[in-house]
């Protein structure tokens, strides 16, 4: 999912962009990152951090209730024996001690288990133990789309539930951060709402303003921004021709900004299960990366979602790219 604006590939109008290898040849460049893995206590969450572990991408550090880890790998068949074991007590005490690796300076990344979100990244804002950072957390659906010609990163529809403008603000910028360590250069970025006029009863429109005048006054930086832009004429350049929109970001966004939470996760969902694509799953703003994974995420989305936590962990090691992405 990774892009360069220069690259055949990614050319509008050119359908045949394949992100997911693009990402996956651009993370396998690079040396695995340590992961702590927080409580990796089902099948899903332990062949996540496996199959990137032989995939080359990440050396994971699982940190749960040992016997529950050794019972679920004996049961798939998985040899244990070149990841270290961290032992916890229960989910709770695995975010805990998972953040503390980091702290430590053990582990470059976390990566989510068989615990809810909300018990990680509780850990992770906790003021005195955490990894928290001056800008607000988010996160970022990186996506391949197979009818679209370049990544659309798609934010915020995980964490930040309604999201207020100076919340935004930090969503936007952690976005753009992240196209560019993608190599997405100037990041072309849709504040969406549901018309593409500013609607006073509307409060998505009135807040997309504020960010494009923010980004105009330098409190956003790295990106073109322009919104309110409706959905289709964000992405479609004929959508936007019909309604004589002069943008440089309609119909070729690189990020979608959504209204709050609902929307991005529908969407992000919507694109998945409907128009079969790939979603990489990524939290920012705490001081490593995050990797969120799903149940219901496909290998190829587990493998991507650690190659992108792969790609920032190397950005932050090589000063390319602000400590809170």
């Amino acid at each position: 999912m990774t892009s360069t604006h220069n690259a055949p590939a990614a050319m509008a109008g050119d359908n045949t962009f394949d992100g997911y290898a693009l990402l996956m040849d651009a993370a396998r460049r690079q040396e695995p990152i340590t992961v702590a893995v927080a409580h990796p206590c089902d099948e899903a969450s332990l062949t996540a951090a496996v199959d990137a572990a032989r995939e080359g991408l990440i050396r994971p550090i699982l940190v749960g209730p040992q016997a529950r880890i050794r019972a679920v790998a004996e049961r798939l068949g998985i040899d244990l024996s070149p990841y270290p074991l961290v032992d916890a007590a229960h989910s709770h005490d695995a975010a805990a001690r998972a953040v503390a690796l980091v702290r430590a300076g053990e582990a470059e990344a976390l990566m989510k288990g068989s615990l809810h979100t909300d018990e990680l990244l509780a850990e992770v804002v906790n003021a005195t133990t955490g990894l928290r950072t001056g800008r607000r957390i988010s996160h970022c659906f990186v996506m391949d789309v197979p009818t679209y010609p370049k990544p659309l990163i798609i934010t915020d529809g995980a964490v930040n539930v309604a999201p207020d403008l100076l919340a935004k603000r930090d969503i936007v910028q952690n976005a753009i951060d992240l196209a560019l360590v993608l190599q997405i250069n100037e990041p072309k970025v849709a504040i969406l709402a549901a018309v593409e006029t500013v609607n006073p009863a509307m409060q998505a429109t009135i807040d997309a303003a504020a960010l494009c005048k923010m980004a105009d006054r330098g409190q956003i930086s790295g990106g073109i921004l322009d919104g309110p832009l409706a959905f289709d004429n964000a992405i479609s350049m004929e959508a936007a021709q019909t309604k004589g929109l002069r943008s440089p970001v309609a119909g070729q966004a690189d990020i979608l900004v959504v209204p709050d939470l609902e929307s991005g996760n529908m969407l992000a969902k919507q694109l998945t299960f409907l128009a079969r694509a790939e979603a990489a799953g990524i939290v920012l703003g705490a001081r490593v990366p995050i990797i969120l994974t799903s149940r219901a995420d496909s290998v190829r989305s587990r493998l991507a979602s650690c190659a992108v936590a792969v790609l920032l962990a190397h950005a932050r090691r090589n000063a390319q790219t602000p400590a809170a992405v």
